[in-house]
């Protein structure tokens, strides 16, 4: 006699094969990043710019496929986030493995704008007053 398999909720209750592929689906990220949650550095940011370093480093038989499309697609500069979308993962997951890849040499990370270029933000309020003023 074949019936449902018994799962971990208790006897005769069975997972159903949606049950089964949320469990896959949140086991995925814990997978891909070896169980940690957070980057290694907090200078990565959404914003950042990520680039591979020249030469290629070959990647460690280790790596996962998602470390070696992001290699792959950040031989153009690429922010973390646009990154994110290609990869079609989280942005917190991508955080992780581009910091982690910042730290073995693989990637360089860049930030954005330097503090220093940007527009003084009482200049910007006197452009906001000047436009408004045109109408």
């Amino acid at each position: 006699m074949s019936g449902p398999a018994p799962s971990a909720d208790g006897p005769g209750e069975a997972h159903s094969g949606a049950d089964a592929e949320g469990a896959a689906a949140a086991l995925r990220p814990y997978v891909i990043t070896r169980g940690r949650s957070r980057p290694s550095r907090n200078t990565v940011g959404v914003e950042t710019l990520l680039v591979a370093t020249a030469p290629a480093q070959p990647l460690p038989l280790s790596a996962v496929r998602e470390e070696r499309a992001l290699v792959r697609m950040c031989e153009r500069l690429l922010s973390l986030v646009e990154a994110a979308a290609h990869l079609e993962l989280p942005v917190s997951l991508v955080k992780v493995l581009a910091s982690d890849l910042v730290d073995s040499g693989h990637l360089t990370a860049r930030s954005g704008v330097p503090q220093a270029v940007l527009p003084d933000r009482q200049l910007l309020q006197e452009v906001l007053d000047g436009l408004r003023r045109l109408r």
